[in-house]
């Protein structure tokens, strides 16, 4: 038996917490920004994904028109940190409401270290950051989908085999319902199945040939 729930039954504040506690887990961005009078801004958006291949753009959500927004909307940049299990709590500080003039750099205590072609910093201890010029806006509801051409990626050779990044390296944070986080825990792979190797596999014209 299942129970059923509508948006408008329910207030927005009660839909988002369980939207948020069943589309998990989910990555997260840590943005950081740069404002027009030079203020270092570092946020966690936890609605994020890859948008596109070629070209590389990467897409992330903020729910209201935030610092992060303002100062990509004022400069064109940005960067995306990778959030690592052993900054749980500074990246957890950072989603902090500070005022515009206060930069999370500062008040949280996490260093900077200059980006290769963007303006605003990386985060030094992150393994991964991803530099990126604004592609373009979309605004949706209550939201802004910021959607950014990454222009450079760099990542520490610590968690590189070869030239590929490892997850139990990098060590992932994701965040669940509530005020709950997830890390790695058992991890599993599984090739996906090429069609021409399915049992009884389709013939031609698209028809199965399982009975």
């Amino acid at each position: 038996m299942r129970r059923h729930f509508t948006p408008g039954s329910a207030s927005n504040t009660d839909f988002y917490r369980l939207l948020t506690a069943v589309v998990v887990p989910r990555p997260i961005a840590w943005v950081s920004s740069r404002s027009a009078s030079g203020v270092d801004n570092l946020a966690p958006h936890s609605f994020f994904t890859v948008a596109s291949v070629s070209p590389p753009i990467i897409q992330f959500t903020s729910v209201g028109h935030k610092d992060s927004v303002r100062n990509i909307e004022q400069t064109g940049e940005f960067v995306v940190s990778f959030a690592p299990e052993d900054l749980f709590e500074e990246v957890n500080a950072t989603g902090t409401a500070f005022p515009p003039e206060v930069s999370e750099f500062d008040a949280v205590g996490i260093a900077r270290e200059d980006s290769a072609v963007v303006g605003p910093p990386r985060v030094a201890q992150s393994p991964v950051a991803l530099e990126c010029r604004l592609h373009s806006m979309q605004e949706m509801g209550n939201c802004t989908l910021v959607f950014g051409e990454v222009v450079h990626a760099a990542i520490l050779e610590d968690v590189l085999d070869g030239d590929h990044p490892r997850i139990d390296r990098m060590r992932p944070l994701t965040r669940l319902g509530l005020e709950q986080w997830g890390t790695v825990a058992g991890l599993r792979s599984i090739s996906r199945i090429p069609v021409h190797e399915w049992p009884g596999h389709f013939a031609a014209g698209g028809h199965s040939t399982v009975s």
